[in-house]
């Protein structure tokens, strides 16, 4: 993807770290993939801000670093970095409240067309999944890179 996104670490490829920088300072976020299921094999996407004294992840925060899309990018240039090196597997994405998620699904629709050259992105709305499409909400997502 040839989105403007912060540098990252990880040593592992499963957990990713990259520092938010904006009028609040320097916000440590980190995003991590953990295996749901094995047939077939879905990991869930957890991401959030670092406590700097506990070092836990809080996905409930609100930084307001304003440098959102940038921190969406980052994210999803770890999707593909993890892809790189786990493979092509559904990865599941929801926000910590309703208002989250709708803010993931406008961040999705920012790059749509570059992210489904790509992905598959699925909706989840209640117990269905769809094939996603733009100016519908949905509850999470499943992505899957091609």
């Amino acid at each position: 993807m040839n989105l403007p996104h912060y540098d990252y670490l990880t040593s592992d490829f499963q957990e990713y770290a990259f520092d938010s920088i904006g009028p609040n300072g320097k916000i440590r976020k980190v995003v991590r993939f953990q295996k749901l299921q094995d047939n077939p094999v879905i990991y869930n996407l957890a991401f959030g801000d670092q406590d700097p004294n506990s070092g836990e992840v809080d996905d409930s925060t609100t930084s307001n670093n304003a440098d959102r899309d940038i921190v969406l990018a980052t994210v999803a240039h770890t999707v593909n970095d993890f892809c790189d090196h786990y493979g092509n597997h559904f990865i599941y994405a929801t926000g910590s409240t309703p208002a989250r998620t709708r803010l993931y699904q406008m961040g999705i629709n920012k790059i749509f067309d570059e992210i489904c050259t790509k992905f598959d992105v699925y909706g989840i709305s209640g117990d269905r999944t769809y094939p996603i499409e733009k100016n519908v909400n949905y509850e999470a997502f499943l992505i899957k890179r091609k």
